[in-house]
């Protein structure tokens, strides 16, 4: 009997359970209309105007080419000289402009394709230009942070690069 109860309860309650599932606050894009650009998070905004890499140079960072910013937080356990520094300070410095008008220019690029669909003006060359337009951007600024570990690691000698692994924990073969 309790079982014919229980069936009986959870069968009352599956419409209910199949109206939410269609509201409107159940969909995964909720709330996201009312973002500064609905297209990126804050989080992601703050990356892209203070020219963070927010993980855009891990091909570089897991294969060997360390990062300017995190050579330089661990500058004394790799003895960086001074001339290591001061050169891999310069490669952070221009990183980090070039990055922050990269990232400018993703997020105008992403408000013109916003505008395309909120003006009701979207149509596909309109669109494949702006997408294009938004890639080129992210391609620059990608770049930018790709590059500046290229630097940094000719920057390095064999060992500061080893143990530049073994301080941020990766293990390569």
């Amino acid at each position: 009997m309790r079982h014919i109860a229980a069936l009986l309860l959870l069968a009352s309650l599956m419409p209910v359970a199949a109206q939410h599932q269609h509201s409107p606050a159940a969909t995964p894009y909720a709330g996201f209309d009312q973002r500064e650009m609905p297209a990126l998070t804050a989080a992601q905004l703050d990356d892209l105007r203070a020219g963070r890499g927010a993980g855009m140079a891990l091909p570089a960072e897991l294969n060997g080419y360390p990062g300017p910013m995190h050579v330089l937080e661990h500058a004394a356990a790799l003895e960086l000289t001074a001339a290591q520094r001061g050169a891999i300070e310069t490669l952070m410095h221009m990183m980090h402009v070039e990055a922050i008008a990269a990232g400018a220019e993703v997020i105008a690029a992403e408000r013109v394709l916003n505008a395309l669909f909120a003006e009701t003006r979207a149509a596909p060359e309109t669109v494949r230009e702006a997408s294009t337009a938004v890639g080129a951007a992210q391609a620059r600024l990608r770049s930018a942070h790709l590059v500046a570990h290229i630097g940094t690691r000719a920057s390095l000698n064999e060992a500061q690069r080893a143990r530049y692994d073994e301080l941020r924990g990766y293990r390569r073969n």
